[in-house]
């Protein structure tokens, strides 16, 4: 088969399509024949040499993609050859062909095609376990989205709108902005013009945000603090501000508030199975519905990975850029 490689950590160059050794799939996997991949800016990292993949991971970059089932491994039950899936990945969906744990598969929602649901996986996923399994958001709350226009948030926006939030969101230019109001958003803010602390403030009557969806990191964390309500909830999600920030102890006392933060691609099979099934129990039922779509800002061919980056990189794009393979 063929697969996007990374011979050595660079720019968007770095990538080279290639042959290599078909997958073949272990107890308890399934092989799937990829149709599209999506980007995320995981696999920017990877290409960059800071994050590589999980031990036992497949070392082509891609952490979703939807397919057609071609083979069972060993131990295998309710799946079979010919399904149509998506599948949440560890790595591997730049490629034609990448083995799966069972237990991160999902069908193709009703109402879409197969291509749409390769935008699914790591957004429904990371979403759903961080917005709603650890910070529990409710009817009624506020939900900040930090990036409000990427594949992220626009998932985020659509299922705080589903269970009744007040959600506000940031980005950095109109055009984004006014889609994320297409999508439901309440609240849009500009963060290249405005301070999201005193928006978030000024919204809320003065109480702040009840759950944030970060992902900026460092950057943000004191002022996220700041926006937080009372017994707020921070989700941190990402790094793309940096690192190290400065934390005050006596604001996140004083609120009783919780920060958490978390990455998707290195948890246990078994968490990772926990959170798909989740996301098929609560989200996909909203998808088939026609109250939760994926958004895909443009398709590209797989072997063209190093222009779908450079797009992520500049954030040109809107919702998702998927990867169509041969």
């Amino acid at each position: 088969m063929y697969a996007i490689t990374i011979p050595e950590p660079g720019g968007p160059e770095a990538l080279v399509w290639d042959e290599v050794p078909d997958p073949v799939p272990g107890d308890g996997e399934v092989l799937v024949e990829v149709v599209a991949g999506a980007v995320n800016r995981a696999d920017i990292m990877q290409r960059q040499g800071y994050y590589d993949p999980p031990p036992g991971a497949s070392p082509y970059p891609g952490l979703e993609c939807s397919g057609r089932i071609t083979a069972l491994g060993p131990g295998v039950s309710g799946w079979s050859v010919g399904d149509e899936v998506c599948a949440l990945l560890a790595g591997g969906g730049y490629a034609e062909k990448v083995a799966v744990p069972a237990g991160q598969l999902l069908p193709v929602p009703g109402g879409l095609d197969l291509k749409q649901a390769a935008a699914l996986p790591e957004v429904a996923c990371t979403v759903w376990s961080n917005v709603f399994m650890i910070a529990h958001l409710r009817p009624g709350e506020t939900l900040l989205v930090h990036g409000g226009s990427s594949g992220i948030g626009t998932m985020a926006i659509q299922l705080g709108k589903a269970v009744g939030a007040k959600v506000v969101v940031t980005a950095g230019t109109k055009e984004k902005l006014d889609f994320c109001a297409e999508l439901g958003a309440d609240i849009l803010v500009n963060y290249r013009e405005q301070d999201f602390v005193a928006e978030v403030k000024q919204a809320t009557g003065g109480a702040g945000a009840d759950v944030i969806l970060d992902n900026m990191g460092a950057k943000y964390l004191d002022r996220n603090v700041q926006a937080l309500a009372v017994n707020g909830r921070l989700a941190i999600i990402g790094m793309q501000g940096g690192v190290k920030g400065e934390l005050n102890i006596g604001a996140l006392l004083g609120k009783r508030a919780a920060i958490s933060a978390t990455s998707l691609r290195a948890r246990p099979l078994a968490e990772k199975a926990t959170i798909t099934a989740a996301v098929r129990e609560h989200v996909w039922p909203l998808i088939t519905q026609g109250h939760v779509r994926p958004v895909v800002d443009r398709e590209l061919p797989m072997a063209d990975a190093a222009q779908a980056h450079r797009v992520v990189e500049a954030s040109e794009h809107i919702g998702k850029v998927l990867l169509i393979a041969p």
